[in-house]
């Protein structure tokens, strides 16, 4: 398999996909089109995610196709060079994945080896649920269930503590609460400016900032940039 899971497309302050940019050339070098799936998006139209998309991967010389032109979506897919997901809603971005049979022909594609890119939403696909996503359940998706190529879950835009003066659940609770009633899983709380990178049997994380880790039964704990990662394995 070969799968780049960011956290965040944007850094604050920057343009959009800039800080990615760089290691999604590296991974999908070679590639000339990517399949995109735009499902995510809500308060935009899936033409405006595909154009954005396209005016950022241009630089890599990568043209953009997106699953909302096709007849047959799951059929684009199947003869995909590399596939990628973009952020936004997660629970709007699995309803319609599962309406159109996205998720077995992703994962079939992944088996086979061909390149996956998310970021935010699209990184929480990968995982075997959506359920440690951030976002509001705005649509009800057939289940929880997701693509399944990592054994666990992502928490993209992972924070460490609430704002000042906010007086809700930080992250890290509601993750607790997660690992609570899913004792078996692992949790990874990926913060911004961090992606996750599998490829040749080696999970790893880039970025400048550790990654932190829960599990039940097991004290939260900070993986840094580099280091093992082979207990997701």
């Amino acid at each position: 398999m070969k799968l780049l899971l960011i956290s965040n497309s944007t850094n604050a302050g920057e343009e959009y996909l800039r800080y990615p940019l760089p290691e999604i050339g590296r991974f999908l070098q070679g590639v000339r089109e990517i399949v995109f799936v735009p499902y995510a998006a809500v308060t935009f139209s899936y033409a405006e995610y595909e154009r954005r998309v396209q005016a950022r991967f241009a630089e890599l010389g990568i043209r953009v196709r997106s699953v909302h032109r096709a007849g047959d979506p799951a059929a684009l897919v199947r003869r995909a060079e590399a596939i990628c997901v973009g952020g936004g809603n997660t629970f709007a971005l699995a309803k319609k994945m599962q309406q159109q049979g996205l998720m077995q022909a992703i994962l079939r594609r992944i088996r086979a080896g061909v390149p996956y890119v998310g970021w935010s939403a699209g990184s929480n696909v990968c995982c075997p649920t959506i359920s440690t996503t951030n976002d509001m359940p705005i649509v009800q998706p057939e289940s929880f269930r997701a693509i399944g190529a990592v054994k666990f879950q992502i928490n993209p835009h992972y924070l460490d503590a609430n704002p000042a003066g906010h007086a809700g659940e930080t992250r890290e609770q509601r993750i607790r609460e997660y690992i609570e009633a899913n004792p078996r899983r692992w949790v990874a709380g990926l913060r911004e400016g961090c992606m996750l990178r599998y490829d040749g049997g080696r999970l790893e994380l880039i970025g400048g900032r550790p990654m932190r880790m829960f599990r039940k039964g097991v004290e939260p704990f900070e993986v840094e940039p580099g280091g093992d990662l082979s207990f997701l394995l």
